[in-house]
């Protein structure tokens, strides 16, 4: 009885660290913030229990209706480059033979860049008389004030996050590499194009990866804050003040983090409701193996 208690535990012992690693850096923040959310919790000063007072005050703001409206616009235009261009990326790598390895590193650097030096590069690329103006210029169209203009900055902060998708792309090769070559070599024999191909065959096979790569991007757009903060700090006119800056300095800025925690449960509640949508809508076009 003693032997088969211990082989029950063993298990346990050796995934320990991740559950002791998510009770105390993820459930119990968790956990705290919610409760953190109902008083009107400063970083001095005596803390006062105001139930759901913080909630009702946001939906009066409007900083937290502008930072949501522009958090949805930024993923409507983010997430479907980012995992257009990823899959475009995984396909390309699928099809090469030789130095596949070295393109996947290339392609996969820009994502150990951290977010600053990212916003760095990109705000020297796109100022005034940056390269991206002098290339449009060289090809006879007009300089963009990238970093100036309302219209013009939210392209500015998705040409600076896009480059981040090294993870999605190797994901998507992963799915890429599972689809069994005998069907592809039958839709050959059929006499499918390679357009026919990947859109009859490809796309429905890898469909519960794009569902997964859609999600984590929505996420990520949703949680973007370092890229904002650098390249151009919510401006011009609050054109790129998103939800996560919006919570950012309602914490840090006027130390109401009680009323910041409130904020952050929000923008969970809503990435979980758009995560639920997604599943519920994908399910009349992702095809699962029985």
């Amino acid at each position: 009885m003693k032997l088969k208690g211990k082989k029950k535990i063993i298990p346990y012992l050796f995934i320990s660290p991740w559950i002791v690693g998510f009770l105390v850096f993820t459930l119990f923040p968790l956990a705290f913030s919610l409760f953190m959310s109902l008083f009107d919790w400063k970083i001095t000063g005596t803390r006062e229990f105001i139930g759901i007072a913080n909630y009702l005050k946001m939906f009066q703001d409007s900083n937290f209706y502008h930072s949501l409206g522009v958090t949805f616009k930024y993923a409507a235009m983010l997430v479907p480059i980012n995992v257009g261009i990823a899959l475009l990326l995984a396909a390309l790598l699928n099809v090469i033979k030789k130095g596949a390895g070295f393109f996947k590193t290339v392609f996969y650097i820009p994502t150990i860049i951290s977010g600053v030096a990212l916003a760095l590069i990109w705000s020297w690329i796109l100022k005034d008389n940056g390269i991206m103006n002098q290339l449009l210029n060289a090809v006879g169209l007009p300089s963009v004030p990238w970093l100036r203009s309302p219209d013009a900055a939210m392209w500015a902060v998705v040409l600076t996050t896009i480059w981040a998708q090294g993870s999605m792309m190797l994901v998507f090769l992963t799915g890429l590499k599972e689809i069994p070559v005998s069907v592809t070599e039958a839709a050959m024999i059929d006499g499918a194009s390679g357009w026919k191909k990947f859109t009859r065959i490809t796309l429905p096979l890898i469909s519960p990866t794009i569902v997964y790569n859609l999600i984590m991007a929505i996420i990520a757009s949703f949680q973007q804050l370092t890229v904002v903060m650098n390249l151009t700090a919510g401006g011009p006119s609050k054109s790129t003040y998103i939800y996560s800056l919006y919570v950012y300095e309602n914490a840090f800025k006027k130390f109401q983090l009680g009323y910041a925690a409130s904020n952050a449960w929000v923008m969970f509640l809503v990435v979980l409701a758009l995560t639920v949508a997604v599943l519920f809508i994908s399910k009349k076009w992702t095809y699962y193996e029985v």
